[in-house]
């Protein structure tokens, strides 16, 4: 099995027809396989599936609604194909832009085709520019230059699908987790098109989990294996100021001066403690990191390939 597909769907109903109908045509000559994984929908998602469904299709129901990652994550583990292509159920993705992600993954020693939506077909204010300023911040902040961190029309190896450690709602910054797996990464342009069936599961309350979730890619891709590095380093200069402070009231004491009502009293203790509080943090947090990886027998590593010689 050369290519796979996979689709997290939704109350799509009125796009599955369609969007099969486009995958068959888009991807005629190449092997592939067709994963939907329906999370949770409410509507006749599942029949027309089962209705418009052609060879080597797969449909994976979720009892309820677990996300976008969970869904992309089954679809991924599902997944036979040597390549794994990302795809959304709304027909705003075009399949007819695979082949050619296909052709640009096997042009240089790329592991990962990232599309970009030329030409948006989306609403300026509620759309546009909420995903522009989003994207500014996620590669100022993890230093992973693509230009499109919404567009899901992704195309990867396998074994970088496979490694992604999708969770939570970590969806929006797969190119990030497969940076720190260490892929090669390029991107081309790639169609948009207007909605035309079902309802956007997106809108501007997202804004406040995507600048949850940067943070937390930001803490992990710097300090995931290294935990007491961000937390003593922040715990240390805490608690050191904390004891200078309340040496200086000591020595303002001895000298005759009352401090017991002094602000700065209360204030030196609450560095001290916070410091001490982020310096055990730290001590927790490492001894957490070292339980994931010996519990699990997991490797903070993974080899490419061995060369004997």
């Amino acid at each position: 099995m050369m290519l796979s597909v996979v689709i997290p769907v939704l109350n799509e109903q009125g796009n599955i027809g369609p969007l099969t109908d486009r995958i068959a045509a888009a991807l005629a000559g190449i092997e592939h396989e067709v994963i939907f994984v329906d999370d949770g929908s409410r509507d006749c998602t599942v029949a027309e599936i089962a209705r418009h469904a052609r060879p080597r299709t797969c449909v994976l129901v979720f009892n309820r609604n677990y996300g976008q990652t969970t869904a992309m994550a089954a679809g991924i583990e599902a997944a036979s194909g040597e390549l794994i292509v990302m795809l959304d159920g709304d027909l705003q993705n075009d399949p007819y832009d695979i082949p050619a992600m296909i052709a640009r993954l096997h042009e240089g020693p790329w592991d990962v085709v990232a599309g970009v939506r030329a030409r948006r077909r989306d609403g300026m204010l509620l759309r546009k520019l909420p995903s522009k300023l989003a994207n500014w911040l996620i590669r100022g902040t993890t230093g992973v230059h693509i230009s499109d961190y919404g567009c899901t029309l992704k195309l990867f190896r396998s074994e970088v699908a496979k490694n992604l450690g999708l969770y939570g709602e970590l969806h929006r910054y797969v190119p990030v987790l497969a940076a720190m797996y260490g892929a090669r990464m390029t991107e081309m342009p790639v169609q948009h098109h207007a909605r035309r069936a079902g309802v956007s599961k997106y809108g501007l309350g997202r804004t406040v989990k995507v600048a949850s979730d940067l943070m937390l890619m930001w803490f992990i891709q710097k300090y995931g294996q290294r935990p007491m590095h961000f937390f003593g380093a922040a715990g240390i200069v805490l608690f050191a100021s904390g004891m200078l402070v309340n040496a200086w009231l000591v020595v303002d004491k001895l000298r005759g001066a009352s401090i017991g009502a002094r602000p700065l009293l209360v204030f030196g203790l609450l560095l001290t403690l916070a410091g001490i509080q982020l310096i055990t943090t730290g001590f927790l947090a490492h001894l957490i990191m070292r339980t994931y990886y010996e519990s699990q027998d997991k490797k903070p590593y993974n080899i490419k390939r061995r060369i004997l010689v």
